[in-house]
């Protein structure tokens, strides 16, 4: 089973003065991955940069570099995408092994790791929004009893992320602490993404931010609106014997046909879809709109 998409990401930047020089990051191309194939990529840019260059990032994500040396007063740039989302196989979480195992077995014991086990360890430790607490410990504490299979417990942190707290636009920024997303139980995706990877980070475990795209279903009887969707971000786990294993705790789902796998690092500030230095500018705030459709569905603009 398959399913095929299409994929527009506006992003819109209107300066209050001209920006005499730039340098963007853009992860606006979708990784390759064994559940998923992109037949079509197109990233259109005005103005036309100075210089452009697609390579990988550390994490192996594509990514494109962009750079501006003449006055802008507006920067666009739109991607256009057709993916194609494969069923995973089915996995057997009860199987696992324990989480307290998982743990020792990614911990430094003077013996050489093997590559899969080393390159989990870099999703272990701090990273710029994601801390490691004892609070994020005793959160977690009642999905984690000792012996329990770590993917069943990282399943459980899920639904308790899903069940405790409410999304909610308005209730925290980008730089928002965990901490007090915690306190207030109400945020949006990236924070419950990083929230989850707190708690598993905190206790040992190995889990990276993935970014992408999720299918929404517009209300019975309406059209599906243009640029009426946005990015999403969920968590990737890390087992010896299954590899990476994806969670949604927005959704309280395992990501499959309706996810779109854009990147993945230790959190948003490693996959941001678009971010740089610019000189100049004054104020400025992105407009960005992105539209998930069936391919061969028609939209309404």
């Amino acid at each position: 089973m398959n399913a095929h998409y299409q994929v527009f990401h506006d992003t819109h930047y209107h300066y209050d003065s001209p920006v005499s020089l730039a340098q963007q990051l853009a992860h606006l191309w979708p990784r390759a991955c064994s559940w998923q194939r992109c037949s079509r990529q197109e990233l259109l840019i005005s103005p036309e940069p100075s210089t452009r260059r697609d390579e990988r990032d550390v994490f192996g994500n594509p990514l494109t570099r962009l750079a501006f040396e003449r006055p802008h007063d507006e920067l666009l740039v739109n991607a256009q995408l057709t993916v194609e989302v494969l069923a995973r196989p089915p996995l057997d979480f009860a199987r696992s092994l324990p989480w307290d195992a998982t743990r020792s077995a990614l911990s430094y014991s003077g013996q050489a790791l093997s590559a899969p086990l080393l390159e989990a360890c870099r999703y272990r430790f701090e990273s710029p929004y994601v801390h490691l607490k004892r609070r994020f410990v005793e959160f977690s504490a009642s999905c984690f009893p000792a012996g329990r299979p770590v993917l069943l417990g990282a399943r459980a942190l899920m639904e308790k992320i899903f069940s405790e707290f409410t999304f909610d636009a308005a209730a925290t920024q980008v730089a928002t602490p965990l901490l007090e997303v915690l306190e207030r139980r109400r945020g949006v995706c990236q924070d419950f993404a990083h929230l989850m990877l707190a708690c598993l980070r905190s206790r040992g475990l190995a889990a990276r931010y993935v970014s992408g795209y999720l299918l929404t279903q517009p209300p019975p009887g309406q059209p599906r609106l243009i640029g009426a969707d946005a990015s999403h971000a969920w968590v990737s786990v890390f087992c010896p014997q299954l590899g990476w294993v994806d969670f949604d705790p927005t959704n309280n789902v395992q990501p499959a046909l309706e996810h779109i796998t854009l990147a993945w690092g230790r959190d948003f500030s490693d996959v941001s879809p678009l971010r740089g230095v610019i000189l100049g500018g004054g104020s400025h705030d992105p407009d960005v709109r992105v539209t998930v459709l069936p391919l061969n569905e028609q939209i309404t603009l």
